[in-house]
């Protein structure tokens, strides 16, 4: 679908681009508020990378997915308004947490929107980079080499990056919400 859509936006049809929006609008949203953590600039971004999207079409050369093109568009508008606007408001853990490899699956007795809440608001506590990764691996379901692409960072990086985020995002949600570590599938 992609391939089509970008070849009618080169041929003229500009319509065709509303379907390049409704498809990947919300992940694109997701990404910018795993960066910059405000609803109200994480629409800007949005609008700004679909804008600057559409505009450097032409530039897209198709040796990657359309979707990593847009999204590393939607990062890097996303760091730009960060370093912009110093919206990265995260505490410093010095020395993370040890975690049991003690797995226990009691976390699934919480409903699932609450479940959803408390991680969305923990993303939301976490670095940006971390938050980032976190929403690409899980939500996402990309690989890997699929984040090295969109992000553009390293393999090893990721996984570093990764471990960290699960880590901190565990402590987030034990410390702020005193949810009990014991629940925590992570």
């Amino acid at each position: 679908m992609d391939d089509t859509c970008v070849q009618k936006i080169l041929d003229g049809d500009s319509e065709a681009f509303r379907q390049i929006i409704i498809e990947y609008k919300d992940m694109a949203y997701s990404i910018a508020m795993s960066i910059i953590k405000n609803e109200f600039y994480a629409e800007e971004i949005l609008q700004g990378s679909f804008l600057i999207a559409y505009d450097k079409l032409v530039t897209f050369k198709g040796t990657s997915k359309f979707s990593t093109w847009l999204f590393r568009i939607v990062i890097n508008e996303s760091f730009k308004l960060a370093r912009k606007h110093k919206t990265e408001f995260v505490d410093f853990v010095e020395t993370l947490p040890q975690i049991s490899d003690e797995i226990d699956k009691s976390i699934l007795k919480l409903e699932e929107d609450d479940q959803k809440y408390f991680i969305n608001e923990a993303l939301k506590r976490i670095p940006s980079k971390e938050s980032l990764v976190l929403r690409l691996f899980y939500l996402e379901e990309n690989s890997i080499e699929e984040i090295c692409d969109i992000t553009g960072w390293s393999s090893s990086n990721i996984k570093v990056i990764l471990h960290r985020a699960r880590i901190n995002l565990r402590h987030t949600l034990t410390e702020t919400y005193k949810l009990d570590k014991k629940s925590l599938y992570l």
